[in-house]
């Protein structure tokens, strides 16, 4: 058992193993050989392997991939091209069926596995010289004088007390001219340099959803392939964003899901529970019905677009994908766009390299580049999208009419409209507004078409040691006893689709009750990390490989 920290030296890291990354890493390689440069480029995971933590709806528009892979593309492993949509306003017991919005018009779309296309994606990017190491969460970035020259891996073998285990392994500083991060939504390095650079200067605050998700088999021929259905209204109020799809794929499956704002009011609201609300609808159960869940899990998804990306590069560093806000709300799409930063970041590292250097003023020309691409004539379009949300949903869908005509201005005036953070809207429950808000109805779960959340993680394939230091960081539990009781009813217990939290007795405690985390259950949504209404909460990376299991998702 050493103590020794090894180093590894490489030109070029990118951190997290989704689409933005390998298909930077894949761009990058490829510019480097066509120019006769050589470079180490590498991309550290830190799921067991390629598939372990990629989560998505998904509906994808293959815009990039076509400028990625022009003639490899049509051979990406999609479920099905869409060629049967439905849009549904859902209340309760009813449904009316309306003329697709055109964000949502799918022609030339695809519904598709994520985890199925980054597996096809994988060997073609290290087929062109790029290195990817498993189990290797970048738990810290290394900062020099202002500049980020690389992260630390986490330590394996600690003991949930913090003791070395006999295993115990010293995480590795990977060291790099250039990091990219594209560590998912709400990312531990993005938080530590937000800190010490204050990316968000000037910005709009991020604002995030919640996606619920689970893979059903179904009945032959319930579902086409490509079968889309989207859905509004019950079981959210006019208060909450969110909504709902099925999206049938190969082999009698079909996708089932709900999205819902993290930026609701009524604290006492429980998202998991919604979902499962959702697949009870007429619409929807006789779709399931027969069928048997099979997968599930949960991610948040950045939704405050253009206005609340962070500042893209900074010396050493460039942000991609969700990472960097790459998500078009309106249209629930942001494969495309990660994958198209992720390139464009490949092409700033590569004329930086080529030109010298990767000098901070070299890699801020990939702000220009976003500005300059498609990345930004789409999400210019829907740049108040989300905002007039904050308004309550009938007010949202009034400007989202209005932005279709005004090129996306606010209320069709304004260029920029401000939002604040979600956790900020929670209602406190002793004020009188919160005195008048009810929880809504719980549902039971009845094993077939409803489940409790620890039958759905479950099928979400979660695992992690359970002698490790908790993951889940929580910097003032007094708050969570005495403040957060009263105020909020401790909204964890809901907030997470996991059943991570729990207030449980205990006779020491003043007020009879304290905090139990449940480490073990986590699904790494970071559900928690954002919608805590105090930000006492702070996720990070577990011993590299837990977590869950999306490798079919």
């Amino acid at each position: 058992m050493s103590d020794e920290r090894e180093t590894l030296e490489l030109d070029v890291l990118f951190v997290g193993a989704g689409p933005a990354s390998l298909a930077g890493a894949y761009h990058l390689a490829r510019l480097a050989k066509a120019a006769g440069m050589e470079l180490s480029i590498g991309v550290l995971e830190k799921g067991r392997e390629i598939t372990s933590h990629a989560l998505s709806g998904a509906v994808v528009d293959p815009k990039a991939l076509k400028e990625l892979l022009p003639e490899d593309w049509r051979d990406a492993p999609f479920e099905g091209k869409i060629e049967h949509e439905k849009f549904l306003f859902l209340s309760a017991g009813k449904s009316l069926s309306l003329p697709i919005p055109p964000p949502l018009e799918n022609e030339g779309n695809y519904v598709a596995s994520l985890g199925k296309l980054l597996k096809w994606l994988a060997p073609k990017v290290e087929a062109a010289g790029v290195d990817l190491f498993f189990e290797f969460p970048a738990v810290h970035a290394l900062v020099e004088n202002g500049r980020v020259v690389g992260v630390r891996t986490g330590d394996k073998g600690i003991s949930r007390h913090g003791e070395k285990k006999a295993n115990f392994e010293p995480g590795v500083d990977v060291r790099a001219q250039v990091t990219v991060l594209g560590e998912g939504p709400r990312g531990t390095l993005v938080k530590q340099l937000d800190a010490q650079l204050d990316l968000w200067q000037g910005k709009n605050p991020q604002v995030y959803a919640i996606g619920l998700k689970e893979v059903w088999e179904v009945p032959h021929g319930r579902l086409e392939p490509g079968q889309v259905i989207h859905t509004l209204g019950w079981p959210l109020d006019f208060h909450t964003f969110g909504g709902g799809f099925v999206y049938g794929m190969q082999n009698d499956q079909a996708i089932v899901g709900l999205v819902v704002g993290l930026d609701y009011r009524n604290p006492l609201l429980d998202p998991h529970q919604e979902f499962q609300r959702f697949k009870t609808h007429p619409a929807i159960a006789p779709l399931l019905e027969g069928g048997k869940m099979t997968f599930y899990g949960a991610k948040a998804i950045p939704e405050g677009g253009w206005w609340s990306m962070p500042r893209l590069s900074g010396d050493g560093f460039l942000l991609v994908g969700d990472s960097a806000g790459m998500l078009n709300g309106q249209r629930l799409k942001g494969i495309h766009l990660g994958m198209k930063s992720g390139m464009l970041a490949a092409e700033t590292i590569f004329e930086a390299l080529k030109a010298g250097g990767a000098t901070a003023e070299r890699l801020a020309a990939y702000q220009g580049k976003v500005e300059s691409s498609w990345i930004k004539d789409e999400l210019w379009e829907v740049r108040n999208f989300h905002q007039a949300f904050d308004h309550g949903v009938l007010l949202g869908l009034l400007q989202a009419g209005a932005g279709l005509v005004t090129g996306g201005r606010g209320w069709g005036i304004f260029d920029r409209l401000a939002t604040t953070p979600g956790h900020q809207r929670m209602i406190p429950l002793n004020t009188p507004e919160g005195q008048r808000l009810k929880a809504p109805e719980p549902i039971k779960a009845d094993g077939e078409l409803t489940f409790d959340k620890l039958a759905d993680v479950y099928n979400s394939g979660t695992a992690h040691d359970e002698d490790q230091p908790i993951h889940l960081l929580v910097a003032d539990t007094d708050i969570c006893i005495y403040q957060c009781a009263v105020e909020y009813a401790n909204p964890c217990q809901r907030f997470c689709p996991a059943a991570v939290y729990e207030m449980v007795p205990d006779p020491a405690s003043p007020t009879g009750e304290r905090l139990q985390i449940n480490a073990s259950n986590c699904v790494h949504c970071k559900t928690c990390d954002i919608m805590d209404p105090y930000q006492i909460i702070t996720w990070v990376p577990p011993e590299g490989g837990d977590g869950p299991n999306y490798g079919k998702m």
